[in-house]
């Protein structure tokens, strides 16, 4: 399916002008990048990269495309010519998806023409806010919740396509599993479930519930023991299971008193291995309060697929260099009121302590030919990759490999942290942004 119509119709409008005075083709930088953190967190976590280079594969204006632009009156007969033969032909380098972003990173840098960058403007942020706000909380949950596994649930919070990004996102920031089983078929993903409270309620008892799943699924399984009273079901669920039971499920309740009770009871039974899992509205706070419970694993559905309060990453894409008439390069830059934008081509670098993080250094270039390289920076790490080379999106960082390799970067990257980065309170970014001019 076409992704070109996943787009605002000022883009379209904007290349109907451009052809129309001749700067359709004129050589432009676009930058994408957040002013600030969303929640005054401490880090956030680039995602959906690998989503966006699959779309850019299908970013074409098809039959339909173009009959609905020409119907509706959206541009000029020359404007769709130009989009029947779209293709976007230029380079993007950016931040690995996974990794960690702070204020002004530059996460994406669009080089090409005018006409065939500016449209990618929407399609790139509406996937990189909303990934990146997921993958901005999951991480969060993830730190909270240490060892213990997380489990993404939160489908039924969201509209079918988000959920399976959401799915993603959270997969990549820390999460172990989920839910959505098309996340599985799509992306690797681990996929998870047993039963919800509507399979005991089928039943005449819950006893009747449980030896029907445990002859479904056997022993290793996990019952959902509170759909009625959770002492008498946790009772009933070890009577019908035995002492190996794989697990049970909490979803309501006091959880951190609920979970003692449980664990002790299930002690008491001799179950000591049945693990508990509990659910119930979790975020990151609430999971850092069952930091001390006898809680194995956890299951976030809403906070998670919504950005648990910062539902998106409010990420922005400017122009910040184009060529002039004579064919010299421009540093360009928004000046409005909070919303100013830094002008110039960028190269970004992680500076580093004996291992640990300390800022974001980014290096201005006025001009687009100079620009600064890792031998400039020894006591830093490169942050940009190339992603698309002429036209060509690296397949490298696309479908489930590209997920298992944004996981494991992540993890790998967030051990850079300051300890400071790891707290869950309102706060100032983790490293500043530190801005210096590219070496000559």
């Amino acid at each position: 399916m076409s992704t070109a119509l996943l787009t605002d119709r000022y883009e379209l409008t904007m290349i109907d002008a451009a052809l129309r005075d001749g700067t359709a083709r004129r050589p432009c930088v676009f930058e994408l990048f957040g002013r600030r953190l969303p929640g005054a967190r401490r880090f956030g976590v680039v995602a959906g990269t690998g989503r966006l280079l699959q779309a850019l594969r299908t970013f074409r204006f098809g039959d339909d495309e173009l009959r609905y632009l020409r119907d509706h009156d959206v541009v000029s007969g020359e404007t769709l010519a130009f989009l029947e033969g779209y293709r976007f032909t230029g380079s993007i380098r950016g931040y690995r998806e996974g990794e960690l972003y702070f204020p002004g990173s530059p996460i994406l840098t669009v080089e090409g023409t005018f006409a065939e960058a500016v449209v990618l403007e929407t399609l790139a942020l509406s996937i990189l806010n909303h990934d990146s706000a997921i993958a901005n909380a999951a991480a969060r949950m993830s730190i909270a919740a240490g060892d213990r596994p997380l489990a993404e649930m939160g489908s039924r919070r969201a509209a079918e396509h988000s959920a399976v990004a959401a799915a993603r996102a959270a997969y990549i920031a820390g999460f172990g599993a989920t839910s959505n089983l098309e996340a599985g078929r799509a992306w690797g993903i681990p996929t998870m479930g047993t039963a919800a409270h509507a399979w005991t309620l089928l039943h005449a008892t819950e006893e009747e519930a449980f030896r029907s799943q445990i002859d479904a699924l056997g022993t290793s399984t996990t019952l959902l023991i509170d759909t009625y009273d959770i002492r008498t079901g946790v009772e009933t669920a070890i009577r019908v299971a035995g002492t190996g039971l794989g697990g049970v499920r909490i979803d309501s309740g006091d959880l951190p008193t609920v979970a003692a009770d449980v664990r002790a009871q299930l002690d008491a039974l001799g179950a000591t291995g049945t693990r508990i899992t509990v659910t119930s509205d979790l975020d990151e706070f609430a999971i850092a309060a069952l930091a001390a419970s006898p809680v194995d694993s956890y299951g976030v559905g809403t906070s998670v697929v919504t950005g648990s309060g910062a539902p998106t990453a409010g990420m922005v894409y400017k122009l910040v260099a184009r060529q002039d008439a004579a064919g010299g390069w421009v540093a360009v830059a928004k000046a409005s009121t909070d919303k100013a934008s830094k002008g110039g081509r960028k190269a970004a670098f992680r500076t580093l302590d004996r291992g640990t993080a300390t800022s974001e250094l980014i290096a201005v270039s006025d001009g687009f030919e100079r620009i600064d390289t890792p031998s400039e920076h020894p006591d830093a790490r490169p942050l940009q990759v190339t992603l698309v080379d002429h036209g060509d999106p690296d397949a490298a960082y696309e479908g489930p490999v590209g997920v298992a390799q944004a996981r494991a970067h992540h993890a790998l990257v967030r051990e850079e942290l300051p300890v400071t980065a790891l707290a869950l309170s309102r706060s100032d970014p983790a490293l500043p942004t530190v801005y210096i001019d590219a070496a000559d």
